[in-house]
């Protein structure tokens, strides 16, 4: 499942390597022989049901330019309406953008360690889970932790901000 590190980590997985650390964090972030850019990539890659993938969207807020960053579970779409009703008007999000606000390229961003903190929502439906899985700032970087840590770590309201 997991591979050695490489000899020079992406400074993305640093990054959220020294984020979950300076947290306090139990578990240690895992670099995959495969890459985890999709939810049901990351997965199949550990042997997990898809729900339990905390994936992260994210949007660009109209009024303000600011990163809107959903965290959900895999199996779940995002309803924008429901988010919108949340934090305002919000856009489509492309991969410039993330780079530039968040400092992880799609596939790989993390719930916590941003360039610039985004607006953060948890979807509930996490919360069906024990044990999740997220991003950790690489396609190949991922941690598991619980949802109630995911609140913890980010500090964000959880929400209902999926599609029925």
């Amino acid at each position: 499942m997991s591979a050695p590190m490489p000899p020079e980590r992406p400074e993305g997985f640093l990054a959220v390597a020294r984020a979950l650390e300076a947290a306090g964090h139990p578990n240690a972030p895992v670099f995959l022989e495969i890459s985890a850019r999709t939810s049901q990539e990351a997965a199949d890659a550990l042997g997990i049901a898809l729900g339990q993938i905390a994936k992260s969207v994210i949007f660009r807020r109209k009024s303000d330019d600011a990163a809107v960053l959903v965290v959900t579970s895999g199996d779940k779409r995002v309803d924008e309406k429901k988010v919108a009703a949340r934090v305002g008007p919000i856009g489509r999000a492309d991969a410039d953008f993330v780079k530039t606000k968040t400092g992880f390229s799609i596939g790989g961003v993390a719930p916590l360690a941003h360039a610039t903190p985004p607006v953060t929502l948890i979807d509930r439906e996490l919360f069906r889970f024990a044990e999740i899985w997220a991003a950790a700032g690489h396609p190949n970087g991922v941690f598991c932790l619980s949802p109630h840590q995911l609140e913890a770590l980010t500090g964000a309201p959880v929400a209902d901000v999926v599609q029925a």
